[in-house]
């Protein structure tokens, strides 16, 4: 026995304590940026219904020849909102060329942008009313998440996710790291034994 009161091996070396393998906790996900995460969800799916309904106006503004100025029009609305659904998406190459879309008041107008074209140019005929409705869904529920960016992005709501999202990764990294420290540490003490033995 040592004078710590650890076993010794035979040989007389002593044998550092082992923390056990459940002594690695993984942290928990912030809620803050799970709350983040579910609403960049909903805003993306949110523009993707504004890009289905562009392209449902598109095809019909172009099937009747006296509008297609409004389907060139849906057409820009289809590629400014897929632009929003790459913002969401938080991808570095879209984020490295236009900056102004990692700030939330920018996100937040881009997306009001988009709701008031997809709101613009309605047709009120009896046989589009159900385009008609789906253009008012789309364009109000982007334009509501647009506002939301914009004020939190006012409030500085961004930049604490932004702080806390390098947080994560700091302690995720840390965690991978402790991981392979212990892995490591295992494959050592195998191979020592190996060589004991």
């Amino acid at each position: 026995m040592s004078r710590n009161g650890d076993p010794e091996p035979e040989g007389g070396e002593p044998v550092l304590p082992r923390p056990p393998s459940s002594a690695i906790v993984r942290p928990r996900p912030d809620p803050f940026l799970v709350v983040c995460r579910c609403f960049s969800l909903i805003t993306s799916l949110t523009a993707i219904l504004c890009i289905a309904v562009n392209v449902l106006s598109a095809v019909r503004s172009f099937k009747n020849e006296s509008d297609v100025f409004d389907g060139i029009f849906r057409c820009y609305a289809v590629v400014i909102a897929f632009f929003v659904v790459l913002a969401e998406t938080e991808w570095e190459f879209i984020i490295k060329f236009w900056k102004v879309l990692e700030y939330w008041v920018g996100r937040g107008m881009l997306q009001i942008f988009v709701a008031v074209m997809t709101r613009a140019f309605p047709d009120y005929s009896e046989r589009k009313r159900d385009l008609v409705l789906l253009q008012n869904i789309a364009s109000y529920l982007l334009l509501a998440c647009g506002l939301v960016y914009v004020f939190s992005g006012l409030l500085c709501i961004g930049l604490l996710k932004r702080s806390r999202q390098e947080k994560e990764i700091t302690r995720e990294q840390a965690v991978k790291d402790l991981e392979e420290l212990e892995r490591r540490r295992e494959e050592l003490e195998q191979m020592l034994l190996a060589e004991r033995a």
